[in-house]
C-alpha cells in the first residue's frame, strides 16, 4: 500500500522533530527546515517547492517564539521594538499565508493542519513570566494563525479541509521554578509531553476526520477552559 505523502514544515524544531517522530512509520515525509538551508521566508523557494512537490497534506509547525530566556531583559508592553513585532507578524502569519496558499495549488491536496498557541486566544501571565513582557508580537501572530484557518477552511472548500491546534506549554529547558508555576495553573497540573502532539495530528492527516474543517482544537491540558 503506498503511503499518503505528508510535508512537515518547521520539521527540526521541538514540535516538529515530535511530530516526525510520530508520523514517520505512517506516512511518507518531506521535511522542510531552515536548518536545511530552507527559508519560508523566500517567497520564490515557497512556490518553486510546492509547484514541485506534491502531498496530500501539509503540517505547519514552523514560526518564531519568544522562548523563556533567564537573561532576557526586564522590558515592558512600552519597550517592544516595533521591527521584533515585524518578524513575528513576518514569519508567523504572513509566511504561513504563502505557504498554505502555494500548497493548496496542488491538485492531489487534501488538508492542512496549522499549529496555534493558548496566546493566540488568551493573554501571557506577566506573573508567570516574573512580569517581563512576553511579546506581544508573539501573541498576534498566533492569534492571527487561528483566524487564517478559519479563513482558508471557507474560501478552500470542499476541496482541502484546515484545522488548527493550539498548543499549551510543552515541556523542554525551562526552570524548575517555570514548570512548578505553569503546572499549578493547569487543570491537568503539569505540561505537555512531545510526545502527546503527534496522535492528533495523526487524525486531522487521515480519512477519520473527512468532516472537521475550520476546527480550533486546544491541546493545552485544560489551559483555555479555565
Amino acid at each position: 500500500m503506498v503511503k499518503k505523502k505528508v510535508i512537515i514544515t518547521g520539521s527540526e524544531g521541538i514540535v516538529g522533530s515530535a511530530v516526525c517522530s510520530h508520523l514517520s512509520s505512517l506516512y511518507d515525509l518531506d521535511k522542510i527546515s531552515l536548518r536545511f538551508g530552507q527559508d519560508l521566508t523566500d517567497e520564490n523557494f515557497v512556490k518553486k517547492y510546492f509547484k514541485e512537490t506534491k502531498a496530500e497534506y501539509l503540517v505547519n509547525c514552523f514560526g518564531f517564539n519568544d522562548h523563556i530566556d533567564a537573561n532576557k531583559e526586564n522590558e515592558s508592553l512600552f519597550d517592544v521594538n516595533l521591527d521584533s513585532m515585524n518578524k513575528y507578524l513576518s514569519l508567523n502569519i504572513v509566511s504561513l499565508f504563502s505557504v498554505c496558499r502555494e500548497f493548496a495549488r496542488n491538485e492531489v491536496a487534501k488538508g492542512i493542519v496549522n499549529i496555534s498557541s493558548i496566546y493566540g486566544m488568551v493573554s501571557p501571565l506577566p506573573s508567570l513570566y516574573d512580569n517581563t513582557e512576553k511579546h506581544i508580537g508573539y501573541s498576534v501572530s498566533k492569534g492571527a494563525v487561528i483566524q487564517l484557518t478559519r479563513h482558508l477552511a471557507v474560501h478552500l472548500a470542499p476541496k482541502i479541509r484546515i484545522n488548527c491546534i493550539v498548543l499549551g506549554g510543552i515541556l523542554d529547558k525551562q526552570s524548575d521554578e517555570f514548570k512548578e508555576k505553569y503546572s499549578e495553573l493547569t487543570p491537568l497540573k503539569r505540561m505537555m509531553n512531545r510526545s502527546e502532539i503527534g496522535g492528533l495530528i495523526e487524525y486531522l492527516c487521515s480519512d477519520k476526520s473527512t468532516y472537521m474543517t475550520g476546527a480550533i482544537i486546544p491541546l493545552d491540558g485544560g489551559w483555555t477552559a479555565r
